[in-house]
């Protein structure tokens, strides 16, 4: 935050406003308990704050169109025939289809998400982000496994923000739990690795986590396209994530030849 500009006077003004919202939303659920007194009572933000929060507009949680578009296309072109082949690896897709041809191609992809963009403009926009390359002959192939925005676009902090969110939600509801965790938070941890070791290891574990991704990508896309259909009730979005963390170590942290590793970690 303090990279970004965020003074601490700031911090504090939008962790205000967020304690009245998530009191008057979450903690208060009935209409007559969502008085100011009431949640400046809960929060100890003053009434006058209180009512100034309350009547501005809701920051807009939607995310970017590039986003949603964007990761639509690559994840269907993953996970779904016949864009993907049984392996669930994008085929190189022709740019436009032949007159009369229903085979895949660029143009039907994307036009399989969205018509409100054409297929050419999202191209280029590929093109220039180094997301696809063109092979001959005209052939359109993608170079990486999923959508990965550029550092400090818009899109990279929607990220930062709804995968942050969700867990430290799962973490609080797997404290919070009074039996089972709900929600899978586990990790696995060494210490005492030698710069080698950390190396290796962290290109393993990627290459691992991202194997995962897909295989639960290619689930997604079978369990959406079997049922289409939206749902009738209360929609419910699963969101699955994975990381890879490394830093060295204090000098008074374990050396090389101590490894140790919990069974699992996190708050399940």
């Amino acid at each position: 935050m303090l990279r970004s500009g965020v003074t601490f006077p700031v911090l504090t003004d939008a962790l205000r406003r967020l304690f009245v919202d998530v009191a008057a939303t979450d903690i208060l659920r009935r209409t007559a308990e969502q008085t100011d007194s009431r949640i400046s009572l809960l929060t100890g933000v003053n009434r006058k704050l209180v009512k100034q929060y309350r009547e501005m507009q809701p920051d807009d949680t939607a995310a970017p169109k590039v986003v949603t578009v964007t990761s639509e296309i690559i994840a269907r072109w993953r996970g779904s025939p016949p864009f993907a082949d049984d392996a669930g690896q994008p085929r190189p897709l022709p740019r436009t289809g032949e007159p009369g041809d229903a085979g895949p191609s660029f143009d039907a992809l994307v036009r399989s998400v969205t018509t409100d963009i054409r297929s050419r403009a999202v191209l280029d926009d590929w093109l220039s982000q180094g997301i696809v390359q063109l092979a001959q002959p005209d052939l359109v192939v993608l170079n990486v496994d999923a959508f990965v925005p550029r550092p400090g676009a818009g899109e990279q902090l929607f990220y930062f923000a709804r995968n942050l969110q969700d867990h430290i939600a799962a973490a609080v509801a797997n404290i919070s739990a009074a039996e089972a965790a709900p929600f899978l938070d586990r990790s696995v941890h060494y210490d005492g690795l030698t710069p080698a070791q950390a190396r290796e290891l962290e290109a393993f574990a990627r290459a691992a986590a991202m194997r995962a991704l897909l295989e639960v990508n290619r689930k997604a896309r079978e369990l959406v396209e079997a049922d289409p259909s939206p749902a009738a009730d209360t929609p419910v979005r699963v969101n699955f994530g994975t990381f890879v963390f490394t830093e060295s170590e204090s000098p008074a942290g374990a050396q090389p030849g101590e490894a140790r590793m919990p069974a699992a970690g996190g708050a399940e």
